[in-house]
């Protein structure tokens, strides 16, 4: 029974921390190209001008702008979707679960946003407080998937549930205040067409490409209204619904039926199946798609996608800075968002969970010590892929305090995945 629950979670923790290791080496990757003689032509690629025109509605974005606005709504899609099944059926669907998990989420966000605005005294500056507010699930297990099993699959289960808390709280921040003058007929339209969509996936049928056109339609609508159209792939994810149309034990029937109306061995050579046979796989691949999660099977299908696509392009088209002796950055600006980003996280979770099971608000995880608390508080400190995504939100057009945001970014989660790391392997090694 724990081998099956487990087993879907492991296969979870390895595919996202390959993530981790691709997004590092995207990293690498676009700082090189970015320094490198060709540097130019790295800045002039995602410049590049895609998209088309009918009549009076135009949709022309930089390939920048596709990436952060349209491939990382698919990013948050999935969020969307791991969210609802957290709620539903996983680690937060009930308040004793949740506890633990959102406290320390709390005291993740709380504080290092308190100590970013603390820091800083630049008018201008102020609007990056969200950017050390959330982790990055991929790095941050990829970390830990180098510690092997010297930390308990209870601690990456933690990680993962108060990243996810994380996240929501980063997507709530950029939906209120990280985007531009809001069209609420448009916004209006838009949600109505989710709600629409719900309505047709629960009662009438659930059809992928009925989602794809009713969520393309939507993901514009959000993009012209002044909401970010990432926002839509939140939402568009609760439309998805988490029941079969049959249970497991309806499934093992109609196989046995199958099975039992399947022609019996023929000595004759053939590759043809008969009419018969194709209406018994037509009817095993119906009950195959009616025993199946809608929500399970697309986060399934999307986590490669995710893991392996969309989150190494975010990284290789945000992360080339170029770095010269005379570049113009933000010296103030790049300490405080790594000190947010590292000391506020490593104290925020630590501060909050250290008071949550002082005042028994919380209950510590079985194999799950208070060391283990440190060391996860410091790789939380690791926000890369959406602490770059608000940099990129809360500076538009304003290169100079993007540069410096991401440099911050970048040692922060550095030093906190470092620090991280050494903590719980020397922990580990000595308990």
């Amino acid at each position: 029974m724990i081998k099956n629950i487990l087993t879907p979670f492991q296969r979870f923790v390895k595919t996202e921390s390959l993530a981790g290791m691709l997004l590092f080496a995207a990293t690498l990757l676009a700082l090189f190209w970015a320094n490198s003689p060709w540097g130019d032509l790295y800045d002039q690629i995602w410049k590049v001008k895609i998209g088309f025109s009918l009549g009076n509605f135009e949709l022309k974005k930089t390939l920048i702008l596709w990436i952060n606005d349209g491939l990382m709504a698919v990013f948050f899609f999935l969020i969307g979707l791991e969210l609802k099944r957290e709620l539903l059926v996983g680690e937060l669907n009930s308040v004793k679960k949740a506890v633990f998990p959102f406290w320390a989420a709390l005291g993740g966000v709380v504080v290092p946003i308190l100590l970013f605005v603390l820091l800083n005294d630049n008018a201008e500056t102020v609007r990056a407080w969200g950017i050390p507010m959330a982790t990055d699930i991929a790095f941050a297990l990829a970390i830990l998937m180098l510690l092997g099993d010297k930390v308990p699959i209870s601690l990456k289960v933690f990680l993962t549930a108060f990243a996810i808390i994380d996240d929501l709280a980063a997507v709530l921040v950029i939906a209120v205040f990280y985007s531009a003058e809001i069209y609420w007929s448009l916004l209006l339209m838009a949600l109505l067409l989710i709600g629409l969509l719900a309505w047709i996936n629960h009662k009438v049928a659930y059809r992928v490409a009925t989602g794809l056109l009713v969520g393309s339609v939507v993901w514009v609508l959000f993009l012209k209204s002044g909401i970010h159209p990432t926002i839509a792939g939140v939402l568009l994810a609760f439309a998805i619904p988490i029941k079969q149309k049959i249970k497991l034990k309806d499934f093992g029937q109609k196989v046995a039926y199958v099975a039992k109306n399947i022609r019996a061995w023929q000595t004759t050579d053939t590759y043809l199946l008969s009419k018969h046979d194709i209406k018994c796989i037509d009817l095993l691949n119906e009950a195959a798609g009616e025993v199946r999660s809608p929500l399970q099977f697309l986060e399934q299908k999307l986590h490669g996608l995710i893991a392996y696509f969309v989150l190494p392009v975010f990284a290789f088209a945000n992360a080339g800075i170029r770095i010269s002796s005379d570049m113009e950055v933000d010296n103030i600006l790049i300490r405080n968002i790594a000190l947010a980003l590292f000391v506020g996280k490593l104290a925020g979770v630590s501060l909050f969970t250290w008071i949550g099971l002082k005042i028994k608000l919380i209950i510590m995880p079985s194999r799950i010590n208070f060391k283990h608390i440190v060391g996860i508080s410091a790789i939380a400190g690791v926000g890369f892929t959406m602490s770059i995504f608000i940099a990129n939100l809360a500076f538009a057009g304003q290169s100079v305090y993007i540069n410096s945001a991401k440099i911050g970014i970048i040692v922060g989660s550095f030093v906190a995945g470092i620090s991280g790391y050494l903590w719980l392997r020397t922990t580990s090694l000595n308990s």
